[in-house]
């Protein structure tokens, strides 16, 4: 078991949460037809947020990283207009705060696939990064 956030696309993703699950539920039955293990085929945007991602979490397909036991090897799979990203469970509160805070920087979406009623959070005209829907209670990201 892993523990999974995803970054996409704010302009291509609903905003409506049933919408978006139903969306988010399409976008991971990783139907499109490309390699998923390809960074070139996401969007501009969340390509850099993974660029600056994989100094904190190496991607475990990259071939430099020979650790197998190093728990900050992570897995991500590579979307048309998402980023879905696994991690060990030990790191599970550190890679929330990365991958949001880099969410925040590169004005992506981000979705806490691993949490029961997960928050999506979206950039907002203002510059503003907001709780749109999910658990917003804490209105808190990490």
């Amino acid at each position: 078991m892993s523990y999974d956030l995803m970054v996409f696309d704010p302009q291509i993703a609903p905003r409506d949460r049933d919408r978006f699950i139903t969306w988010y539920d399409k976008q991971t039955e990783w139907s499109e037809n490309h390699d998923y293990a390809n960074p070139e085929v996401t969007t501009p945007e969340l390509h850099s947020w993974f660029l600056d991602m994989i100094v904190e979490f190496p991607s475990m397909d990259d071939p430099r990283q020979m650790e197998e036991d190093n728990p900050k090897l992570s897995e991500y799979n590579f979307g048309r207009s998402i980023i879905y990203a696994t991690f060990a469970w030990s790191e599970a509160k550190i890679a929330r705060k990365v991958v949001f805070k880099l969410a925040q920087k590169h004005k992506v979406g981000f979705f806490d696939v691993s949490a029961g009623n997960g928050q999506v959070w979206l950039p907002v005209a203002n510059g503003d990064y907001r709780c749109i829907h999910g658990d917003c209670s804490s209105e808190e990201a990490a």
